[in-house]
């Protein structure tokens, strides 16, 4: 007599388990995709740029090819250009960014 209830109690538990991993299932497959985002610079900036600061602020390696500075530089300067909202600040710290990468000065010609 009690090995009857012991199966279908066994039975049941384990009927309520796989509807339980169904729906745990289902919710992961729905949930949104983790965005995928590159990281940016997140810092404030050093007194003196140097290069590795440089190479941060444009999303580049510190020894890159000046066609792949220009167009960082580019695209960096397209999403915070002053004309556009952006910060006059920030300008000047990538185009500092810039001429550093390419070699064209080695202090500290912000405006700011």
């Amino acid at each position: 007599m009690e090995t009857p209830m012991v199966a279908g109690a066994a039975v049941a538990a384990a009927a309520l388990a796989g509807r339980y991993g169904i729906l745990v299932w289902q919710a992961f497959k729905a949930r949104p995709p983790a965005a995928r985002m590159r990281r940016f610079y997140e810092g404030g900036f050093q007194t003196a740029m140097t290069r590795r600061e440089a190479a941060l602020i444009l999303g580049v390696r510190e020894r890159v090819v000046a066609e792949k500075v220009k167009e960082a530089h580019r695209r960096v300067m397209v999403a915070n250009h002053p004309d556009a909202g952006g910060s006059h600040y920030l300008a000047s710290k990538i185009n500092e960014a810039k001429d550093i990468l390419l070699g064209k000065s080695n202090n500290s010609g912000s405006a700011f």
